[in-house]
């Protein structure tokens, strides 16, 4: 998710400075961001134009507010798609590509510890969707569809672990090529 979007977004709201823009985004997508990457983003906001300073509340906290052309970026986009390529790096995908193709790895072990994860998580989630929930009432429906959210992700991530260990099963692992590629660094020679 980009925090940078994410706080324009919130902005539309209203004045709003550092530390109030982290509680909000917190509060209403049940993430969590650093307020340091907060600041970061708003001083690179701030930079490409897209908000201002405003000035400074009763309390000393600096305010910033939109610009026009940082309203026209959140709100574009909060209407875009979200775009699913799966091109960026899936640290799991990762190991478990190498357990299968390494001989010395167990792959049946990294899924077995996967599944464990997941079925935690998905027991933590189905705990708090169906215990109710201690956000404010004005939350709960999207609090609500957040934690689903992340139910049935963990649902379809346990079926595709049953289809990992079918594979792992028949999966041949394999050392380094006996030709190593021609290219790569050469040794510098001291002078």
């Amino acid at each position: 998710m980009s925090i940078r979007q994410s706080l324009l977004a919130i902005l539309s709201e209203g004045a709003c400075y550092g530390n109030q823009l982290r509680l909000e985004y917190e509060k209403r997508t049940g993430g969590s961001v650093n307020v340091g990457q907060v600041y970061s983003t708003l001083d690179r906001l701030e930079r490409d134009g897209l908000v201002t300073k405003t000035g400074i509340d009763s309390l000393g906290h600096v305010l910033y507010e939109l610009t026009g052309a940082g309203g026209v970026e959140g709100t574009a986009w909060l209407a875009e798609a979200v775009g699913r390529s799966g091109e960026s790096r899936d640290e799991f995908l990762t190991k478990l590509a190498l357990a299968l193709t390494l001989p010395a790895a167990d792959a049946a072990s990294l899924i077995a510890v996967q599944r464990a994860s997941t079925t935690a998580a998905l027991t933590g989630w189905r705990a708090e969707l169906e215990g109710g929930s201690q956000v404010e009432p004005r939350i709960q429906l999207v609090r609500r569809l957040i934690v689903d959210s992340r139910i049935r992700a963990a649902q379809a991530e346990l079926d595709w672990l049953d289809e990992c260990e079918r594979v792992a099963v028949i999966a041949v692992p394999f050392g380094l090529d006996s030709e190593p590629p021609r290219r790569g660094r050469p040794i510098r020679h001291a002078e």
